[in-house]
């Protein structure tokens, strides 16, 4: 596999960029991994890069957003943080990879069996923790399917949070950065939701 160029991605449009992840991880989940010589694309990318891609994921040492992809170094930003929450730095992050770098695409990538959607769901308190998981309450307010039983128990309540949040964050990246917003509005990016799944390493789009 090539290195990203900057002609090759400045030919990419929004819905080819989130076509080259679903391929991505449809090799990912059949164990047919690209081969690529990781060490000749340190040296091409040493003077620069044009990833076609910012995923948003979360910390999770099982979520790595380049292996689930099966992308190679210069392909994709990538940025990571508990329970793929949003705040003012991120933004600022994927409005650098989008409007400077020339991005294609915004992913906002949550998973199944999350500790920090458990954590807000069991209203965990703990140092940092506790403003953290605060941002994940307004996809539990959302959740009113659930009567009772709402807490990291019921595998269904938090599979509804998990989807709620990644939901809710998409939808804070267009309120909270007009940048991204007048974007997407003009067809230069797309900013779509993913679901992945522990279990099988499948990832389901939110578009």
């Amino acid at each position: 596999m090539k290195t990203a160029t900057k002609e090759s991605r400045d030919k990419l449009n929004p819905e080819t960029a989130l076509n080259i992840l679903k391929q991505g991880n449809e090799r990912f989940v059949n164990n047919i991994n690209t081969h690529r010589n990781l060490l000749q694309q340190v040296n091409e990318t040493s003077a620069g890069q044009f990833p076609f891609a910012c995923v948003l994921s979360c910390i999770d040492s099982r979520t790595s957003a380049e292996l689930i992809f099966d992308q190679g170094l210069g392909d994709i930003f990538s940025i990571r943080i508990a329970g793929n929450i949003l705040n003012e730095d991120i933004l600022g992050s994927m409005e650098y990879a989008c409007k400077i770098a020339g991005s294609k695409l915004v992913v906002v990538l949550g998973h199944t069996k999350c500790g920090a959607i458990q954590g807000a769901c069991d209203n965990i308190e703990m140092g940092n923790i506790t403003a953290l998981l605060s941002k994940i309450k307004p996809a539990i307010a959302k959740e009113t399917k659930t009567a009772s039983n709402r807490d990291s128990t019921n595998k269904e309540f938090v599979d509804n949070v998990t989807t709620n949040n990644i939901f809710n964050t998409v939808q804070q990246i267009k309120i909270q950065s007009q940048l991204l917003s007048e974007m997407e509005q003009t067809k230069q990016i797309k900013i779509v939701g993913g679901l992945y799944d522990l279990d099988t390493g499948k990832v389901t789009f939110y578009e």
